[in-house]
């Protein structure tokens, strides 16, 4: 069986992502024994560090709610950062101290949206996982709750997981849930049946996957992990979503869960988080142009086809880039302050040299800090 799922049992660096609700119990707390059973499976997979593996756990909220006289997750962000930062250190407590019975040491990562899409930081959450990694520890990776913002988040460590397979050239990412893999319907419901391999988007056409909506511990849902599959499998890392009590049998090729073929090809590392993680902090409006020169000839965004600027921003965000009709065309990461952009728009970088000095001569958007968004989960090089 394991031949219909290529890349499976010959992976050699894997990303795991485990759910709150796989982990927790239904008070909220961690449940020992599920961390354990995980954790008895990824350290046999390793065998003996032959095999690589980086697991992105959810969790750390919910194990914070029960300490905290917290009786359910909480809406508000204070409170949630609040729990994270409790829970945080007990989740990596209760993973060191079951992986430790396999002498297996494991190495906490923290990351933010906007750690990963800025080069500098890129570059070092790649050196620190990679080298964890070639140490022989484990690394367990969570969002930092305790400090991102709305605009900084992730937003769920489905999406998290898919990029991190990316970011340490991992070559499967296993997605681990409550429900046993991807159905036709709801799973519940009689006459529904699991979806065992998609090759493409259009294999899961018109079937209704559910809503992200937060519910219990957790804040994903199918669709977050559908889309997860759909950022890694573009980016070429295959994929397979079971249940978190049939591990095993997933990373021992059998026929579980649903297997997402890989549909694209490595792009540029930055590219993809810059797509798919990071959160626009304004926009530029381009004129025909522009828009021309961006998206068909992947050239650098100058001032002079620019003819609008949105919101505060500052050198180094985020921002998208809109033709004239309000359309996401591109995003990239902008050179100058918002507040300075008005005085450069529809003019050349040598008449702004000329009257503003040197450091005015150069792109506003770089074509290497820039990434067309020809559809959601496959972007394409700047």
């Amino acid at each position: 069986m394991s031949a219909a799922r290529p890349g499976v049992t010959d992976a050699r660096r894997i990303v795991v992502k485990v759910g709150s609700s796989s982990l927790t119990t239904a008070a909220g707390g961690l449940d020992a024994d599920r961390v354990d059973a995980l954790v008895d499976v990824l350290a046999k997979v390793r065998d003996g560090g032959e095999r690589q593996i980086v697991l992105v756990s959810s969790g750390a909220i919910a194990a914070g709610l029960a300490p905290l006289g917290l009786v359910r997750r909480p809406n508000d962000l204070a409170r949630q950062q609040a729990a994270a930062s409790v829970g945080q250190g007990l989740l990596v407590a209760r993973y060191t101290a079951s992986f430790a019975r396999y002498g297996v040491r494991v190495g906490q990562v923290l990351l933010t949206a906007d750690d990963t899409s800025r080069r500098a930081h890129y570059r070092n959450a790649y050196s620190t996982l990679d080298q964890l990694l070639e140490m022989g520890a484990l690394p367990v990776v969570n969002e930092n709750d305790t400090v991102a913002t709305d605009e900084i988040r992730f937003g769920d460590n489905d999406r998290l997981a898919a990029l991190v397979a990316h970011l340490v050239h991992a070559d499967l990412l296993v997605l681990l849930s409550d429900v046993d893999g991807l159905y036709d319907g709801d799973p519940s419901s009689p006459g529904t049946s699991r979806i065992a391999e998609v090759s493409g988007p259009g294999d899961i056409e018109g079937i209704t996957i559910g809503s992200a909506g937060k519910a219990g511990v957790g804040t994903g849902g199918m669709v977050t992990k559908v889309e997860a599959a759909g950022i890694a499998t573009a980016a070429g890392v295959p994929v397979v979503l079971t249940s978190a009590s049939r591990v095993a049998d997933a990373f021992a090729g059998r026929d579980t869960g649903t297997y997402f073929h890989p549909t694209g090809r490595r792009s540029a590392d930055r590219l993809l988080w810059l797509a798919h993680a990071s959160a626009p902090r304004g926009a530029l409006v381009l004129d025909d142009g522009a828009v021309r020169a961006v998206v068909d000839r992947r050239t650098s965004l100058l001032p002079a086809g620019i003819c609008g600027v949105e919101g505060e921003f500052s050198a180094g965000d985020p921002v998208e880039l809109r033709n004239t009709a309000g359309h996401a065309v591109a995003r990239g990461l902008v050179n100058f302050d918002a507040k300075e952009i008005p005085q450069l728009l529809g003019r050349s970088t040598h008449d702004l040299a000329r009257e503003l000095g040197p450091a005015y001569e150069r792109e506003v958007v770089h074509r290497d800090d820039l990434v067309v968004l020809t559809s959601r989960t496959a972007p394409r090089n700047g």
